[in-house]
């Protein structure tokens, strides 16, 4: 049999491969080797939105300045600006129970003469959007009315504590290590009886113990309140003079055991936004960024924390929302900020240092480790459902369905650690690609904070435009050497794997571009993993690890030399390769595993590889555990007949 290259570069390596084969692989017939996939042009990129930037003014977010009283003035105000489409405060500054002398040419603030109790004529506000407001307070009469004994333990813990105690339980088998470590402690650990009980304010450690006090572990404590910095939610607070849901309506059945809690001073006590799921956004990020093995599990946590407040009847699921977009943006603030460079890479080394010792596992075990407990955020479809209801809760919509994604200055830095092997640039498309719908209440601001999903953006992309082109270095550890993508890809790209590491991708895919592979590994971990196009193999291992058949809807290309397809066989179809187009075989080697306790009998024939037409033949197959196979190439079908 003949090659005959469709490329020059190819011809050295085609010419040298003599093949012989039964079936349709006979002497006489030539083997043309197809193209790669075309290129699809330069990728897509996300540009900075032509705005101010959060991330330029966040020292902006304060109260009491009068430089800072305003929607345009204030960073913290203004990335909630959508909620004047939905309530008109009073007076549109941040004056209630809050004064300052003129600055810098502005005017000075008067207290506001807001009374914090809603319907109080004058001294009230505007309702925009009826529809929106009556949803947002109905859900928390109905949330309080339904709320589970669970959920009361959950929301007055969640109250009662501090922030990044409540939020490091979604570390899963770490938690007690992160907290040794922290040196965390609470002494609230049930539902006190009332105020005056030993269970009612905290007398522990929540924060930990920082600096050089904790050698092994203060620069992880120090990161993670440091991202707090400038991240007040106050000033939103005395901006927006939006009233907390019991205020609203009697039919909100406060917690009993927080009833102490209410503030008696309702005009500087504001539920728009909140402070405590803005603080474990705050909390759950920085810690998902010295720790990404665990981060969507923390992002989890992070918002169910905020979701206990509207359980507490202490928010409404705007208040809440918007906390998680504050949040955001602000712990973005002091990621970018070049003089915490230092101390952002401090910490995520000293937590892996300190954390490893603690496990006993290594660089190259703790990933499996710290996914491996059996905690209530242990299932990933259960987290991803909970964090998408999360970020919305199902409001009304103000806006226009379909907007584009935008993304904001900086944003980026928020998945450096989880998507370590991808540039900025990159980590913004994934941020586009991946994000929330547009038209609901306040999440439509104009740099893109309320529709960032970084639950999703942790699985990757979600859609292919232009050249994809995926570099993994295996020798740099952790996920520049392994990591799965699970959303579902979409887009007419070219995805182009280059480096030592594996790239796993589990989604029900749809990208049209093709895959070219060129080293490392590439694996598909569900029947439709690489879209609809043509998968070219260069060099590297293609490996087929789906539950069924995994399935290439173009052709199928394996050069000579370096290459190898990897089955993972689990019996009947799971792990074969089924091609519907042309599977075209220059060479290389194929790999047969056996997974999940499956073994052939002596004489079993396995159907291996599928394809519409199968061309070429391998210069060496492997099987796991046999030494005599035997092949038989048909027109379009490769077996393996198990010997004794």
């Amino acid at each position: 049999m003949h090659l005959i290259p469709a490329r020059p570069l190819l011809l050295a390596a085609s010419i040298a491969l003599a093949l012989s084969a039964c079936g349709a692989n006979s002497e006489d017939q030539v083997l043309v080797i197809p193209p790669a996939p075309a290129d699809q042009g330069a990728p897509e990129v996300a540009a900075v939105p032509a705005v101010t930037a959060f991330v330029d003014t966040v020292a902006s977010n304060q109260r009491g300045d009068a430089r800072y009283a305003t929607l345009a003035t204030n960073a913290g105000v203004r990335v909630l600006g959508g909620f004047l489409q939905v309530w008109k405060p009073l007076t549109e500054i941040v004056d209630a129970g809050v004064s300052a002398d003129a600055a810098a040419g502005f005017p000075a603030v008067l207290a506001s003469t807001w009374s914090g109790v809603p319907n109080d004529g004058s001294n009230g506000g505007t309702i925009v959007n009826a529809a929106v407001h009556a949803a947002n307070i109905d859900y928390v009469v109905q949330a309080t009315a339904r709320r589970t004994p669970a959920q009361a333990l959950q929301a007055y813990l969640d109250d009662r504590r501090n922030k990044g105690y409540s939020v490091s339980d979604g570390m899963g088998p770490l938690t007690a290590a992160w907290r040794a470590a922290a040196r965390q402690t609470t002494t609230i650990t049930s539902i006190a009886d009332d105020a005056t009980s030993k269970l009612y304010n905290d007398g522990g450690n929540n924060n930990g113990v920082g600096g050089s006090a904790n050698a092994d572990f203060g620069a992880v404590v120090d990161f993670v309140n440091l991202v707090g910095n400038n991240g007040s939610t106050e000033p939103a607070k005395r901006f927006y003079k939006y009233a907390r849901p019991y205020r609203w309506s009697s039919a909100v059945q406060v917690l009993p055991a927080l009833v102490p809690a209410e503030s008696p001073t309702p005009t500087t006590d504001g539920g728009f936004t909140s402070g405590h799921s803005a603080e474990a956004m705050r909390d759950a990020l920085a810690m998902a960024y010295a720790l990404p093995e665990r981060y969507q599990e923390l992002l989890s946590r992070g918002l169910e924390l905020g979701e206990a407040r509207i359980w507490a009847g202490m928010h409404s699921p705007l208040d809440v929302l918007s906390g998680r977009i504050h949040g955001t943006a602000v712990v973005a603030a002091n990621l970018v900020d070049p003089a915490n460079a230092a101390k952002k890479s401090a910490a995520l080394a000293q937590a892996h240092a300190t954390l490893m010792a603690a496990t006993s596992t290594t660089a190259d075990s703790f990933a499996a480790y710290a996914q491996s407990g059996s905690d209530r955020f242990a299932d990933y479809a259960v987290n991803k459902a909970n964090y998408l209801r999360r970020s919305t809760y199902g409001m009304p919509a103000t806006g226009a369905a379909g907007a584009p994604a935008l993304v904001p200055k900086g944003a980026e830095v928020l998945l450096e650690t989880r998507l370590p092997y991808l540039s900025d640039a990159q980590r913004r498309v994934v941020l586009k690609t991946t994000a929330l719908a547009s038209g609901y209440p306040v999440m439509d601001d104009p740099e893109g904070w309320g529709r960032l999903n970084l639950f999703a953006a942790a699985d990757g992309y979600g859609a292919f435009n232009g050249n994809v082109v995926l570099l993994m270095d295996a020798a740099r550890g952790g996920f520049h050497a392994v990591d799965r993508w699970r959303n579902d890809i979409a887009g007419t790209g070219k995805l182009v794997k280059q480096g030592s590491g594996t790239l796993r991708l589990a989604g029900n895919n749809s990208w049209s571009g093709g895959t070219e592979l060129t080293a490392g590994a590439l694996e598909g971990d569900s029947t439709g993993a690489f879209g609809s196009g043509d998968v070219y193999v260069s060099g590297g291992t293609l490996i087929a690890n789906a539950p069924a058949a995994l399935k290439l809807a173009g052709q199928y290309t394996q050069l000579a030399g370096a290459t190898t397809l990897e089955l993972d066989l689990g019996g009947g179809a799971r792990g074969s390769l089924a091609v519907a187009g042309n599977a075209t075989i220059g060479g290389g080697t194929l790999s047969v595993k056996f997974v999940g306790g499956y073994r052939p009998k002596a004489g079993e024939v396995l159907t291996v590889l599928t394809a519409g037409r199968l061309l070429g033949r391998y210069t060496a197959i492997k099987v796991d555990g046999y030494a005599n196979v035997t092949p038989n190439y048909g027109a379009s079908t490769l077996t393996l007949t198990i010997g004794g």
